[in-house]
């Protein structure tokens, strides 16, 4: 996916692997919640904690098997964590895959 300007300001014309840069992968099991009824969130439609597991590392891994595996860093599945970032842009986007996509 091209999201980053090139060098003569062209919008959208260069990928992660095209400025060779780092890609931080964290479960977030979180982003799953339903929220359409009562006052707090419901987590059941997330995988349990074994499978979980074994989906955020099997995906992890892809990611380092696609590209350099010293570009791709990942936090500690299950752990608490404290995540800064800097949004690089006016732009972010969610990326859904349509079989895992339900409602909220």
């Amino acid at each position: 996916m091209k999201l980053w300007d090139d060098e003569d300001g062209g919008r959208w014309k260069r990928s992660v692997t095209d400025i060779e840069g780092e890609v931080l992968c964290v479960s977030q099991f979180t982003l799953l919640a339903k929220t359409k009824k009562g006052t707090k969130p419901d987590f059941h439609g997330a995988a349990n904690p074994e499978e979980a597991s074994r989906l955020y590392h099997y995906f992890v891994q892809k990611v380092k098997d696609m590209y350099q595996v010293d570009r791709v860093k990942d936090g500690k599945f299950q752990a608490m964590m404290e995540v800064a970032l800097v949004n690089d842009g006016p732009v972010t986007l969610e990326l859904q895959a349509g079989a895992l996509v339900s409602e909220r």
